[in-house]
């Protein structure tokens, strides 16, 4: 189990990957981009990018608006 930060919130995971714990937290509907540790991920490397312990993520989900 790791311990990570996701959105500002410390949580404990089992996940083995970024693609895995941002499915089973429901942020990956619709358009989003993922920063892990300061750095902009692209989604198709999201399953090859492992959890490790203390890593910091971040999920922004683009809404419309007018």
């Amino acid at each position: 189990m790791s311990t990570v930060i996701v959105n500002g919130k410390t949580m404990q995971t089992t996940h083995q990957t970024v693609q895995l714990l941002v499915n089973e937290l429901s942020l990956s509907a619709g358009r989003y981009a993922v920063e892990v540790n300061g750095e902009l991920v692209p989604k198709s490397q999201l399953d090859q990018t492992p959890i490790k312990e203390g890593m910091v993520i971040e999920v922004v989900q683009a809404v419309g608006g007018g």
